[in-house]
C-alpha cells in the first residue's frame, strides 16, 4: 500500500484519519527531537505551572520551570498574576528560590532588588556604569493565566489567551466543579517511554478492555465516545448502574446519566471528571525515552474526611500502573527494526490522530 498525500511535511499524518498513518516511530526516540519540541511546542504552548491557592494573597509566589527555563509566578500587590524569568538581569543570578511570600525579590547573587511587579529596584554599586537605565532592566515577562484554580504560563508573547485556548472546554467541564474542590493528593509516575507514547494512550479508549479490566466494568464501552476540538479532545462514556449479584465497583453506586470525561488539552495536560472527583494530569519530558506523569486528585471538601479519597486514589493508581506498564512495552517496541509507523482505527483512535496533526502542525512552525 502506497503512503497517503501529506498535509505538509514527511511526518505521515494526513487531514483525513481514514487515510493517515501515524507519527514515524523516530519521532519517539530520537533526542534532536526532543530539543526541538521544547523549542517549537512547550515554549509556545499554554502549560500548567500550579495552582492558584499557591499565589493567593499579594506577594505569594512560587518557582518552576518550564523547557527548560526557571520561571517566577507571583501575586502583585494589585492582586494581578504576573510571571517573569527567574533570572537576574545583572548576571542570570535566581531573584527567587522556592515558594514562598515576599514585599521584593532580592537575587541572591549580587543583591538586585526587584519588585512584585518584576521592576528593577536597587541595583547595589552599579554607579558609574554608563548608559545603564534601571528602568530598563526589570525581570523579563512571561504571559500568566488562571483557569478553575490552576496557573498556567505561556513563553510565547504572541500567543492567544488562555481562555480563548480552551475553547469551549471550561463549559464543558463545568459541571464538575474543579475550582470549588480542594487538592488532597500529588503523585508522580516516571515512565520509560517517550511523552507522546503516554499521550498517544490516554486518547482512546480502544486498550480499554485489554489493559483496564477493572475501568471496563465501570464504564460503558459499547458507548465509548470521542470528539475533537481546535486545541483539545474529549472522550466520555456512560458510567454503568449497579447491576444485582455483581462484584464490587468503584461506582456501584453511579447514578442513571453519570458519566467519566476526559479531556486532553494540546500538549501535554489532562482532566479525568468522575462524579465525586477531578484528577489533574500533566506529562512531561524527562529524555527521549523517559517522562514523568504527574497526578493531582481533587475532591469536594466535605468528601476529604470520608473514605472516597483513598478509594479513588487506589483506583486511579492501578490504572496508572497498568498504562505505565503497556507504554513502556510499545516504546521498547518503537525500536524495532520491524516497524516503522501505523494506521489509525476511524472509530477509536480520532483523538490521537487530533493529537499528531496538532503535533505536525507545530513542529512545522518558524
Amino acid at each position: 500500500m502506497s503512503e497517503p498525500r501529506l498535509i505538509k511535511s514527511d511526518a505521515g499524518v494526513h487531514g483525513d484519519v481514514a487515510r493517515s498513518w501515524t507519527l514515524p516511530s523516530n519521532l519517539y526516540t530520537d533526542p534532536a527531537v526532543l530539543a526541538a519540541e521544547k523549542e517549537k511546542i512547550f515554549a509556545r504552548t499554554w502549560q500548567l505551572a500550579g495552582r492558584s491557592e499557591q499565589v493567593r494573597n499579594a506577594g505569594d509566589y512560587f518557582t518552576t520551570e518550564v523547557a527548560g527555563e526557571p520561571l517566577l509566578v507571583v501575586r502583585g500587590s494589585d492582586k494581578y498574576l504576573r510571571g517573569f524569568y527567574n533570572v537576574c538581569r545583572h548576571r542570570a543570578g535566581p531573584p527567587a528560590e522556592g515558594c514562598g511570600s515576599r514585599k521584593v525579590f532580592r537575587c541572591g547573587y549580587h543583591g538586585w532588588t526587584y519588585g512584585l511587579d518584576g521592576r528593577l529596584i536597587t541595583a547595589p554599586e552599579m554607579e558609574g556604569v554608563e548608559d545603564f537605565a534601571p528602568e530598563k532592566f526589570g525581570l523579563t515577562p512571561i504571559k500568566a493565566a488562571e483557569w478553575s484554580g490552576l496557573v498556567f504560563v505561556n513563553l510565547d508573547g504572541g500567543a492567544p489567551d488562555l481562555r480563548k485556548w480552551l475553547g469551549e472546554l471550561p463549559a464543558q467541564a463545568e459541571k464538575f466543579g474543579l475550582e470549588r474542590m480542594r487538592l488532597h493528593e500529588r503523585r508522580e509516575y516516571v515512565m520509560e517511554c517517550n511523552w507522546k507514547t503516554y499521550i498517544d494512550n490516554f486518547l482512546e479508549g480502544y486498550h480499554l478492555p485489554s489493559v483496564h479490566p477493572s475501568l471496563n466494568r465501570e464504564l460503558d464501552y459499547s458507548a465509548y465516545r470521542a470528539e475533537t476540538a481546535a486545541t483539545y479532545s474529549r472522550q466520555w462514556s456512560p458510567i454503568r448502574p449497579p447491576e444485582k449479584g455483581s462484584e464490587s465497583r468503584r461506582y456501584d453506586a453511579a447514578q442513571a446519566g453519570q458519566t467519566a470525561e476526559y479531556f486532553w488539552i494540546f500538549p501535554n495536560w489532562m482532566l479525568n471528571c468522575y462524579p465525586d472527583n477531578v484528577s489533574v494530569n500533566i506529562v512531561l519530558p524527562l529524555g527521549p525515552e523517559k517522562c514523568v506523569a504527574v497526578f493531582e486528585w481533587y475532591f469536594p471538601e466535605s468528601a476529604l474526611q470520608t473514605e472516597t479519597p483513598a478509594k479513588t486514589v487506589a483506583f486511579s493508581d492501578e490504572i496508572q500502573l497498568e498504562d505505565g506498564g503497556i507504554c513502556e512495552k510499545v516504546q521498547r517496541n518503537l525500536r524495532s527494526r520491524s516497524y516503522q509507523r501505523g494506521r489509525f482505527s476511524v472509530k477509536q483512535e480520532k483523538c490521537v490522530h487530533h493529537f499528531h496533526a496538532l503535533y505536525q502542525r507545530a513542529m512545522e512552525r518558524g
